[in-house]
């Protein structure tokens, strides 16, 4: 991780406790994909595509919590961890993780509704559980969020005073899509591990007890990504060359 120089502090502006708390919330969030990775390679057998409808399942869980959590999370800390670098960049890079995130977004979604369309020996339903519900609209926020910020922030044309009316809309929306995905995997994973535990997940069994703490870990990491996010003093002070997006626009 790029060191953080310290800033000009006023009163409402200081980075005590920004780099233990990143880094603490960094380590769960790793530890989040380590274990995702863990269950649906172990317990679930691993990965596969259209020849075997049940493990293509996998990537589902795994990809949208790689994508739609961890990435998602750096994704809108980016502008806090990267102080040094000029703000031009940083919205590229920024546009450019939103995109990739679309990318394994869309891939999980094939996976799922593959492993339901082609299940043996009946297709299984699709779009019925809340869990469905809440993940859609979520994705649909989400991309929403990226063709809304692409257009304020990148586009050329655009004045300032509109990039800056909309700056509050698209952080509170960017934070209600990744408080929904947030909510979206739990359910996820609550409804998978009903579906295939049943009644052995009252009786504490291994898979079971790992999927609780992968649920917990989700709440842990998404709530200090949240705090880091809204935290006022830990903002990235603008500079000078933040007027400028791009060479040769005006802005």
């Amino acid at each position: 991780m790029e060191q953080i120089r310290e800033e000009p502090k006023t009163e409402s502006h200081s980075l005590k406790g920004f780099v233990p708390l990143l880094g603490f919330t960094e380590g769960c969030g790793a530890l989040l994909v380590i274990l995702v990775t863990v269950w649906t390679y172990s317990y679930r057998d691993g990965f596969s595509w259209k020849s075997n409808p049940q493990l293509e399942f996998n990537w589902h869980p795994l990809l949208m919590i790689v994508g739609l959590v961890f990435l998602y999370a750096n994704a809108m800390l980016i502008y806090r961890t990267q102080r040094n670098v000029r703000k031009r960049g940083l919205k590229l890079i920024h546009a450019g993780i939103m995109l990739f995130i679309v990318l394994l977004t869309v891939i999980a979604l094939v996976a799922v509704f593959d492993s339901h369309n082609l299940a043996s020996p009946a297709p299984i339903p699709n779009m019925y559980s809340l869990h469905s519900w809440v993940g859609l609209t979520t994705v649909i926020l989400f991309c929403c969020q990226w063709v809304a910020g692409c257009v304020s922030f990148l586009f050329p044309g655009l004045q300032s005073p509109l990039r800056a009316s909309y700056m509050p809309m698209h952080v509170y929306f960017g934070v209600a899509a990744f408080v929904g995905a947030i909510a979206s995997c739990l359910l996820g994973l609550n409804e998978k591990a009903f579906f295939v535990l049943q009644d052995k997940y009252a009786a504490f069994v291994s898979e079971g007890m790992l999927i609780n703490f992968i649920g917990l870990l989700l709440i842990l990491f998404g709530g200090l990504s949240v705090y880091l996010v809204t935290q006022e003093r830990y903002r990235r002070l603008p500079r000078p060359e933040d007027e400028v997006l791009l060479p040769g626009w005006h802005g």
